[in-house]
């Protein structure tokens, strides 16, 4: 859909999809009117019977949602998918902000989608998190092993409120309970709300958003990479920024604090051939090359035994260092991206940290700061604490992508 119309002029923004009993399609998005107000607009399909769904008729009556009084008019976006309430109606849920710091999501009712209630209070704020841009909120089954529709509830059922925090570029997320009767959800753990704790990504990441596939009973999860390279490299190759491998989503019950992600099962019809290696002693400070021959896209399952050696002392790493800062426990995983001379290299690890508890904390991180030999391309290191449970193995899948075909790529080893 272009800018065409008064209230979406100055952009057609973000929005979301509800598929209807009666299979009609309904979607909610934002547009910037001529004046910059964010106000939501309604359009569905031209032709239902296109699988492609390729032409999109807008409501002739557009808007169908204004911004609230005492709400700032140019910080009210980006609508969910629609979810059935108790009493039979729709409601959906958009980001917000209030007195310039509090980020919130309020919750509209609605039986046909032309016309919106605005419930009493807000689903959810915390104070200090900014704008919410591209809300999400949805369901997970805490003892199963497949995705819910977005109406689900009930028994076995938590919901997780997900926001796109446009102060800082990152997507928070907790896991929660949702009231049916108040239409308010509330965090498991306050100390890690909204904004405040968990991440969905650790890396460059964004304005993710997720889809329920009734096909095959899976909750899908897709995300925005952003470009780091200069405007006018993005000019001069003609793109910048891509869209994540979509991920399935479940909940995990092992932990009960977390979401867990896995890419979803159509990559593996990616795969040409494979090579196993297997019982590899990789001795500290070493790297161990691994030929894998010419490759542009790898899917890569690496598991790690390791020797845990005691420590009388609290060690005070985790990722900010990179890989070159080293401990008795590690960092170990492998170098992706490198050349024959290890001058351009990625560093994929874990770091197991013992704790002042005399328990064992591990990281999963990623170091960018030799990825590539431009000076002018952003390189962070990046990652974050990941549960490792007794009986698990520290086991990690990469999936790689290389823009430049070269003769021979390597895959290596490092602790």
């Amino acid at each position: 859909m272009i800018p065409d119309r008064w209230y979406d002029i100055n952009g057609v923004w973000t929005g979301s999809a509800t598929l209807l009993p009666d299979g009609r399609i309904m979607m909610l998005y934002t547009g910037s009117t001529n004046e910059s107000i964010q106000v939501q607009n309604l359009a569905y399909p031209a032709n239902l019977s296109d699988p492609l769904l390729i032409d999109w008729v807008k409501y002739p009556d557009n808007p169908v949602i204004v911004p609230p009084n005492g709400t700032e008019t140019d910080e009210f976006r980006d609508p969910t998918t629609a979810w059935m309430g108790p009493d039979g109606t729709w409601r959906i849920t958009i980001g917000s902000r209030y007195n310039k710091s509090v980020g919130l999501s309020l919750v509209y009712q609605t039986s046909n989608f032309t016309t919106y209630d605005l419930l009493e209070g807000v689903l959810h704020a915390v104070p200090g998190t900014g704008m919410w841009e591209c809300v999400d909120f949805y369901p997970v089954a805490i003892n199963g092993s497949t995705g819910l529709d977005s109406s689900a509830n009930g028994p076995g059922t938590k919901h997780v409120l997900k926001a796109s925090l446009d102060d800082t570029k990152r997507d928070h997320y907790a896991i929660g309970v949702y009231d049916l009767a108040t239409d308010k959800w509330t965090p498991d753990n306050p100390k890690e709300d909204v904004g405040i704790g968990l991440q969905v990504d650790y890396g460059r990441y964004y304005a993710s958003k997720t889809f329920y596939d009734q096909s095959k009973q899976r909750r899908v999860l897709w995300g925005w990479i952003n470009e780091t390279d200069t405007e006018t490299d993005d000019l001069a190759k003609g793109w910048a920024s891509v869209q994540t491998i979509p991920r399935e989503v479940l909940y995990d019950n092992k932990t009960g604090t977390n979401i867990l992600q896995w890419p979803v099962e159509e990559i593996e019809s990616l795969r040409l051939r494979s090579t196993d290696f297997t019982e590899i002693v990789v001795g500290p400070g070493s790297v161990v090359p691994l030929s894998i021959g010419q490759a542009t896209q790898l899917d890569i399952f690496a598991e790690f035994e390791i020797e845990m050696v005691s420590e009388t002392k609290h060690e005070k790493y985790g990722c900010s260092g990179g890989a070159v800062d080293r401990s008795n426990l590690g960092p170990f995983g492998l170098l992706v991206i490198a050349d024959q001379t290890l001058s351009e290299l990625t560093p994929i690890f874990f770091r197991p940290v013992n704790t002042t508890e005399g328990t064992v904390e591990t990281y999963f991180c990623a170091d960018e700061t030799r990825s590539s030999e431009a000076s002018d391309v952003y390189k962070q290191v990046y990652g974050s604490t990941v549960p490792v449970l007794t009986d698990e193995k520290f086991q990690m899948r990469l999936l790689v992508r290389e823009i430049d075909l070269l003769p021979d790529s390597h895959i290596t080893e490092t602790k």
